[in-house]
């Protein structure tokens, strides 16, 4: 019999195709546990399990059910709205994982800062808004300026804006509370969270990405992302990501340190970690934790040295399989996040076919299709598509997807033009 994995997938994920396909290449059953059940439900009744991501405990309750007709060998949860669910049914199931408690911590943005904080890790100063901050002169006394406005429970740079005075604070406070209130309008949350904002100090330097897997509390550093472009704001949409890192081998060393170091500090002990950290000449100081793999589509450009993906090395992880290869191929490699700049609709897009036939670049996504809505960061949710590229060294990969920016444009209109006409397309840089 095939050992069968439970994999919690949100039904807004880029990620479920890599993990089902590393699944079908271990030649494992998968139970597949989301939102809304698919057509094949009914032909697969132990294959699908509908549950409320947002009820761990109800979602651990039905996987138990389920697991007590066909045992499940493994829990996997893909992306960030699921990692708490899939913790909770691990702990139930009795499977390998962080507790669910750890992983909570990284889904809120208050918890994380003070666990980090309990630890002595390095971190920006932060306050919560509006209990501990309410105005411009309680940040400039804790925080100081320029901070950083972002919600305690977002995720991928969503709501985070750069304030450099009070008048850019007053504005981003209200701008991010609109873009929360505008999701529990919609739905997309049942309620705000409370307290709502996290006003950071914002710290200069150099930006990297650790991708990393927990095994019994050592974290495992995959690879030290560099981010080359700048990222001081207003908004902090990701573009650039290149590995190897380029960084002096001493700060990597202390980034992994300090990594390792808030692993410890959340109580995080098995899974998937990705980490942003940022290099001032101080020494590395955490930004973000989370207990998943590397968001979007970016997991692809990793190779292992056994010719195996990300998404394999989790699930063998999960599964307690040894030895684990967590050697990267030999080279480097990165990804565009081609970023959204301009809210609208996509109408064309010109430049992939040239794209993809640059030196290095393995192949260049959208992932908004022609007619669907965009809408930019700070309040929108994805990235406009992906490039990956791969050469001998990181300044080639990072010269292919350069290139690759330069030469992809998409053509934006609002749904319809003013009195009903056609409307008219302006590209996007």
């Amino acid at each position: 019999m095939p050992r069968r994995i439970l994999l919690v997938l949100p039904s807004t994920t880029y990620r479920a195709a890599a993990f089902l396909r590393a699944a079908r290449g271990l030649g494992l059953a998968v139970v597949v546990a989301s939102e809304a059940p698919t057509s094949l439900a009914t032909l697969r009744p132990d294959g699908e399990l509908v549950i409320d991501l947002g009820d761990p405990g109800g979602a651990a309750d039905r996987a138990a059910t389920l697991a007590a007709r066909s045992p499940i060998d493994a829990v996997v949860g893909v992306d960030e709205a699921a990692v708490v669910a899939a913790a909770t049914i691990a702990e139930r199931l009795g499977a390998r994982a962080s507790p669910p408690d750890a992983v909570r911590a990284t889904r809120d943005k208050r918890a994380l800062r003070r666990r980090l904080a309990a630890a002595g890790v390095a971190q920006p100063a932060f306050a919560t808004w509006p209990d501990q901050v309410a105005d411009a002169s309680g940040v400039a006394r804790t925080v100081g300026f320029p901070c950083v406005v972002k919600p305690v429970d977002q995720a991928g740079s969503r709501g985070v804006i750069r304030a450099d005075g009070p008048a850019a604070l007053r504005r981003a406070v209200a701008r991010v509370l609109a873009m929360l209130e505008a999701d529990r309008a919609a739905g997309r949350c049942r309620r705000l969270p409370d307290p709502p904002l996290l006003v950071e100090e914002f710290v200069a330097g150099p930006e990297v990405a650790v991708e990393g897997l927990v095994d019994r509390g050592r974290l495992r550093t995959l690879a030290v992302f560099d981010k080359p472009d700048p990222l001081d704001g207003p908004t902090f949409e990701e573009t650039l990501y290149c590995t190897p890192s380029r960084l002096p081998a001493a700060v990597q060393r202390r980034v992994a340190a300090t990594a390792q170091a808030a692993v410890h500090a959340l109580g995080l002990t098995e899974g998937p970690v990705h980490a942003e950290l940022r290099c001032p000449e101080t020494g590395p100081v955490l930004l973000e934790v989370a207990a998943r793999t590397i968001g979007g589509q970016c997991a692809e450009v990793l190779r292992f040295a056994d010719g195996g993906s990300l998404e394999r090395l989790v699930l063998r992880h999960a599964l307690g399989d040894r030895p684990l290869v967590t050697r990267l191929a030999p080279g480097a490699c990165g990804v565009l996040m081609l970023p959204i700049r301009r809210a609208g609709v996509v109408r064309g897009v010109v430049g992939l076919a040239a794209a993809r036939r640059e030196p290095g670049v393995d192949d260049v996504r959208l992932s908004v299709p022609i007619g669907q809505p965009l809408r930019p960061l700070p309040e929108g949710d994805r990235y406009l598509g992906f490039a990956f590229a791969h050469a001998p060294e990181p300044a080639a990969v990072e010269v292919a997807l350069r290139r690759v920016r330069q030469l992809v444009r998409v053509r934006v209109s609002p749904p319809s033009a003013p009195g009903g006409g056609p409307a008219r397309s302006r590209p996007v840089r």
